[in-house]
């Protein structure tokens, strides 16, 4: 499939906002009998080419899980190893999120991230801010059970500042203390069927979509063939189908 069938197709139920669970880099890399570093190292590859065609696509949003939580309690010299990868993706495509108008954002414990990473991450960051044709958000020693978590801080602390009544608490409150915004589409790589604490109060509607295919196997064509099923869908948000939603 071509980008340019997609854009033909359906173009009005082209997701505005993907976020992507990036999963099998280890396991490619085992199938193969190589250094699961060399997966990962595989799978920056289609970081890169999946972005090229979200932007081409005109995709406003694309949320990408790069490091969670919970991948701090991989063996140090893994941890390592990814840390420097990062830091090697944010220098050499440095030259195309800024010539592409892209802006580079990041949700989850930052600070947490060594000094060498932060660095390069903080300054592309600063320096892609006015960039508007599309957003790269990376999802960065994130958790979603811990961003709900700070969230309730956030809102407790208002409250406590009186700044914020209680009985105005709603739904557009708890979004407004969230790190990202909702996804409309879900792509989860490697064959597995769950969330792994990723983006879990923003997903209520979102649909998702789970692939066989490795990530360092998820090419262009791959993601194309994602977003063909996301626009044959019907997405209701809990009415009855056929309602008009506008």
């Amino acid at each position: 499939m071509q980008i340019e069938e997609l854009n033909d197709e359906n173009h009005e139920t082209q997701p505005a906002h993907v976020a992507i669970i990036m999963d099998g880099n280890g396991r490619w890399a085992d199938q193969r009998g190589i250094p699961r570093l060399d997966g990962h190292r595989e799978g920056a590859d289609r970081v890169r080419e999946i972005t090229r065609a979200a932007r081409r696509l005109g995709i406003k949003r694309l949320t990408l899980y790069a490091f969670s939580q919970q991948n701090w309690g991989r063996p140090s010299d893994e941890v390592h190893g990814l840390m420097q990868l990062l830091q090697d993706y944010l220098c050499t495509e440095r030259s195309e999120i800024l010539d592409n108008d892209i802006r580079l954002t990041a949700i989850g414990d930052v600070d947490r991230l060594p000094d060498f990473v932060r660095t390069p991450l903080f300054a592309l960051m600063e320096e892609s801010q006015s960039n508007q044709h599309m957003v790269l958000s990376l999802a960065l020693s994130y958790g979603g059970r811990e961003e709900i978590v700070r969230a309730c801080q956030h809102i407790a602390q208002q409250a406590v500042n009186g700044d914020l009544a209680v009985d105005s608490i709603d739904i557009n409150t708890f979004n407004n203390a969230l790190m990202s915004p909702d996804p409309d589409l879900l792509i989860r790589t490697s064959g597995e069927y769950r969330l792994s604490n990723f983006l879990l109060w923003q997903s209520a509607y979102t649909e998702f979509i789970f692939t066989d295919t490795m990530w360092p196997d998820f090419t262009e064509d791959e993601f194309l063939k994602t977003l063909s099923i996301f626009q044959s869908r019907e997405r209701r948000f809990g009415l009855r189908p056929g309602l008009d939603l506008s």
